[in-house]
C-alpha cells in the first residue's frame, strides 16, 4: 500500500493507493502506471484540501519547473545550458500534465541529470587515475566559485571537465591541510567517488518519481510533501516511537552494509553476534537460505 501524507502547519493528508514497487531499476527510469494515477490523485487533492488552494496554472507550472532543477542541479555542477535549453519547452506545460497524471517529463529531465551525474563522476575518477600528480600541485593561481547557484549553466562537457578538475583539486587540498598524505588523499577520493557510482547505480524508479513530486508538492508551501512507500514507512516508524528490526545502526561502506553502532539492550546488542564495523554479506530469516546483499541499498 501507499501512504501519501502531506504535512503542513494547517493543512494534513493521508491518502491510500495500491501501488507495486519494482525490485529493481532499469538505467533508464520510467513512470509506472500507478506513479501516473498517484500524480493525477495527489494534484487533484491538493487543488481541494489545501489550506491556500493556489490555482495549478501556468505560473505554478514555472515555479515548479524552476524548483526540480534546482533540487536536481541546484549549483549549475551537472546540466549544461543545451540541457536546460531542451528541457524549456515544459516550462508552462507542467500543471497540465500533472492534472492529466502524466510524469513522463519529470522522468526525462531525471534520467539526463542521471547521466550528467555519472559522467562526471567516470571523469574525475579517471582523472584521480591518470593525472594525481597535478592533483597535488597547488602553485598555480586557480580560482574556484563556491556557490554556483546563480553561476550560468556551463555551455559545454568541456567546461564541466575544467569546473570539475578544480572541485577535485580543491578537496584534495582540504584533505592535505586535515594531515593526509598525498596517498591517503588519494584512497579518500576515489572511495568517496566509487561510493557515490554505487549509489548512482542503485537509483530506483520511486527515486525519480518521489524528486519530482516533492517540487510540485513543495511550491504550495514548504512543509507539504509527497512521501514515498519507503519514506512513508520511515516517518511513521519515526512518529511512533517504538523500535522495530535488529537494533542497528548501518552506513554504506563502498558496496557494503556496515554497522555503525548498536542499540543498548536491542537484539544485535543480546546476541553478541554483532559489533561495530561489521560487514554485512548476506542475510535469512530463520531456517531459509541467505540472500547476498553486497551491493544492496541500506533501505533494502
Amino acid at each position: 500500500m501507499l501512504t501519501l501524507p502531506f504535512l503542513s502547519r494547517a493543512f494534513a493528508l493521508a491518502l491510500t493507493v495500491a501501488f507495486a514497487i519494482p525490485a529493481v531499476a532499469d538505467t533508464e527510469l520510467a513512470a509506472t502506471e500507478q506513479q501516473s494515477k498517484v500524480a493525477k490523485t495527489v494534484a487533484r487533492q491538493l487543488a481541494v484540501l489545501h489550506y491556500s488552494r493556489p490555482p495549478l496554472d501556468d505560473s505554478l507550472s514555472l515555479i515548479i519547473w524552476n524548483r526540480y532543477l534546482s533540487d536536481l542541479d541546484g549549483q549549475h555542477l551537472f546540466f549544461t545550458a543545451a540541457d536546460i535549453d531542451s528541457f524549456e519547452r515544459w516550462q508552462l506545460q507542467l500543471d497540465d500534465l500533472l492534472k492529466a497524471g502524466q510524469v513522463a517529463p519529470g522522468f526525462t529531465i531525471y534520467n539526463r541529470f542521471q547521466s550528467r551525474l555519472r559522467e562526471r563522476l567516470q571523469f574525475v575518477l579517471t582523472e584521480l587515475d591518470s593525472n594525481n600528480k597535478k592533483l597535488f600541485d597547488f602553485t598555480s593561481n586557480d580560482a574556484l566559485i563556491l556557490d554556483r547557484k546563480n553561476a550560468p549553466w556551463a555551455k559545454s562537457s568541456a567546461e564541466l571537465d575544467q569546473l570539475w578538475r578544480l572541485r577535485v583539486k580543491s578537496a584534495a587540498l582540504s584533505l592535505k591541510l586535515a594531515g593526509k598524505s598525498n596517498d591517503e588523499a588519494l584512497t579518500t577520493l576515489k572511495r568517496r567517488y566509487k561510493s557515490q557510482l554505487t549509489a548512482l547505480n542503485q537509483t530506483k524508479s520511486e527515486d525519480a518519481f518521489q524528486t519530482f513530486m516533492n517540487a510540485f508538492t513543495e511550491t504550495y508551501d514548504p512543509h507539504t510533501e509527497y512521501f514515498s512507500p519507503r519514506s512513508s514507512e520511515n516517518f511513521n516508524f519515526n512518529m511512533s516511537l517504538q523500535l522495530e528490526g535488529i537494533g542497528a545502526v548501518l552506513q554504506t561502506d563502498d558496496e557494503y552494509t556496515k554497522v555503525v553502532r548498536l542499540v543498548p539492550g536491542g537484539p544485535a546488542d543480546k546476541s553478541r553476534q554483532l559489533k561495530p564495523n561489521d560487514r554485512l554479506i548476506a542475510v535469512a530469516e530463520g531456517e531459509k537460505d541467505f540472500v547476498d546483499v553486497v551491493g544492496w541499498r541500506i533501505d533494502e
